[in-house]
């Protein structure tokens, strides 16, 4: 026969509720491209908030420019800064869409992988253009360009704009300068 069981006996294991509470982060899913109105307004309200951003190279007249985006898009990581402030209020905050659920249950992460995204965010926003490229100098790569029907070279150089390419052409070994986008590894 089951004996009833004592919730306090419950809270000691799972340790203390209000600073579990406080270790755990939940999930909004945010309006398109609203993340960071989202994330004003729950900082707003009090709420510790986290929006991990994506370094990403975009190439311009100038070169590659650095820019931030979300690392996970439409989605934002919130938790209450203290035990007693309730999430109820975080659906209706401008930005939000809505919380991600499991059935009733809003979705929850510890502490402990949020800090590992921090620590991705942090190793990934300190890459340079260069570092970023998947091309090294003494790699095989491949050339895209029809023109030069797929003629293969070892990489000499690589630059912020282009990338010195060694290729033999009519015998000879000529190097010659292509933009990142032009190249693919062999």
């Amino acid at each position: 026969m089951l004996e009833p069981r004592d919730p306090e006996s419950d809270l000691e294991v799972l340790g203390d509720p209000e600073a579990q509470s406080l270790s755990r982060w939940f999930l909004a899913y945010t309006k398109p491209r609203f993340e960071s109105v989202a994330q004003v307004n729950l900082q707003q309200q009090g709420f510790d908030v986290y929006l991990p951003l994506y370094k990403k190279f975009k190439k311009t007249e100038a070169g590659s420019i650095s820019v931030f985006e979300p690392m996970f898009p439409r989605y934002i990581f919130f938790r209450p800064s203290r035990p007693s402030q309730s999430i109820a209020s975080v659906r209706s905050t401008k930005g939000v869409n809505n919380l991600v659920r499991f059935g009733f249950e809003p979705a929850v992460l510890q502490d402990s992988m949020v800090e590992l995204i921090r620590q991705l965010e942090l190793s990934r926003n300190e890459v340079s253009v260069l570092g970023a490229s998947p091309f090294k100098a003494g790699q095989a790569v491949r050339l895209k360009h029809n023109a030069l029907n797929n003629m293969q070279g070892l990489v000499q150089s690589v630059g912020s704009k282009r990338i010195a390419v060694l290729l033999e052409i009519m015998g000879r070994p000529t190097v010659v300068q292509v933009e990142h986008h032009q190249l693919e590894v062999d």
